[in-house]
């Protein structure tokens, strides 16, 4: 097993750029090749230290694989936090984005465009909303709807200026922008950087009663909420918990707003995580896999009520609704439905979980998730971040999170063999801990 101090040099590499005797000794136990080394000591000199990396140093995807700048190739078992259900370089999306990048790629919102109109409309009547609002990344996904909750609650609902409340879970993630942080309950996340946006509260995730008593302030006018929890671990709330909080939005006149950044797009194995209860959250957030990992691409749709509360210059981005962006995100949704990705998301993350569920209980103490969403809970003996080291040597790669938890989301493309075989690392690997 690494140690503390090992784990840290090999996610950072050398900081002084001078080869010390730890460091021979962590290569020659990690197998770290001077040419992995270079690629990890080169962000580490000239790239801000706000990630910590496995220390791997990936040149190449292709489908449910990676490799190395060695040459090693990996089982993807991340799909880049979920960007990439459709695996990697999908050759109808790249198609979509070289014949698109070569003929316009942005035009900004200040003019028309021809692709814009055919992508929203394509996008809301495949989720069944009047208007989508195109941004780029998840996070701005996020705050887009935070926005148009605040508005609709004055324009709407009529609450008194600079009074609304949105309502949080306990342990969400939805990005690292002011606002998400003011709405987390990760030290990591928000420590040090206060003063933090008022309005917001937290209730525990997976919780009805508490929901309900903030929902029951009038001045309350948004729900957002992960139907599973991602960033936590792959936390699954109770059956019905979704349901009621359709119902509990319904009844007190609140947005719910759900956070489908990573859980939708056939993740779970429905195109979205809330088609499990057969709801429909008010305001639907998307990114990651809209683009199929391969363009930042993100989506906020509601109805009219909703979106029409803000006017001209109120809200937008430069590539927001970008040609090259909707001709990417129409090619990354073709492609979910053309090759059932849901369906195969839900056959064999059922042989997953089944599996994983046989692994030593001493050593893995839960198993949870939902299509190929999944997660497995370590023993406190045993240090998450070094059993994911063990996986890599093994050839497939995964990430910890909240020091006990490992992830495992392959790209949904995966089939029955290749998923036999990641088992086996996986089986293998715990039971040589």
């Amino acid at each position: 097993m690494f140690s503390k101090l090992q784990r840290q040099v090999l996610a950072a590499g050398n900081v002084c750029h001078k080869v010390t005797g730890l460091q021979q000794q962590v290569r020659s136990v990690a197998n770290i090749t001077a040419k992995s080394q270079a690629v990890f000591d080169r962000e580490d000199k000239y790239g801000a230290h706000n990630y910590h990396p496995l220390p791997v140093a990936i040149c190449k995807g292709e489908g449910v694989y990676m490799w190395d700048v060695d040459g090693n190739r990996y089982y993807d078992f991340l799909s880049a936090y979920s960007a990439v259900n459709q695996g990697h370089s999908h050759p109808k999306i790249i198609k979509a984005l070289t014949d698109q990048a070569s003929t316009l790629a942005l035009t900004s919102r200040a003019f028309y465009n021809n692709v814009l109109g055919e992508y929203e409309e394509y996008v809301t009547k495949l989720f069944g909303y009047d208007k989508v609002l195109p941004m780029n990344t998840g996070v701005e996904g996020g705050e887009t709807a935070n926005k148009l909750a605040r508005k609709w609650a004055y324009n709407v609902k009529k609450i008194p200026k600079n009074k609304a409340k949105i309502v949080f879970a306990e342990d969400n993630f939805w990005g690292r922008t002011l606002a998400a942080i003011s709405s987390s309950t990760d030290p990591s996340s928000y420590e040090g950087y206060g003063p933090y946006m008022p309005g917001y509260t937290i209730v525990p995730y997976n919780d009805i009663p508490a929901l309900e008593k903030e929902l029951q302030d009038p001045n309350c006018c948004a729900f957002m909420v992960e139907p599973i929890q991602g960033e936590a671990g792959v936390v699954v709330p109770d059956e019905g918990y979704l349901t009621k909080v359709r119902e509990l939005c319904t009844k007190y006149n609140v947005l719910w707003i759900a956070d489908e950044v990573q859980t939708g797009l056939c993740r779970t194995g429905k195109m979205l995580a809330v088609d499990h209860e057969n709801v429909k959250p008010d305001l639907l957030i998307l990114g990651k896999a809209l683009s199929g990992g391969i363009y930042p691409v993100s989506a906020v749709l509601a109805n009219d009520e909703v979106m029409l509360t803000i006017k001209p210059g109120e809200h937008g981005s430069t590539y927001g609704g970008n040609p090259l962006g909707c001709k990417v995100a129409i090619a990354a949704l073709e492609v979910l439905l053309e090759e059932k990705l849901a369906d195969n998301a839900e056959r064999l993350g059922k042989v997953l979980r089944s599996e994983l569920a046989k692994l030593p209980k001493e050593k893995v103490k839960i198993v949870r998730g939902k299509g190929l969403l999944n997660a497995i809970v370590i023993n406190e003996k045993y240090d998450a971040w070094e059993v994911c080291l063990k996986l890599r040597d093994n050839g497939l790669l995964a990430k910890p999170t909240h020091g006990d938890i490992i992830r495992f989301a392959p790209p949904l493309i995966i089939n029955d063999e290749q998923l036999n075989n990641c088992i086996n690392i996986i089986k293998t690997t715990i039971d040589k801990l």
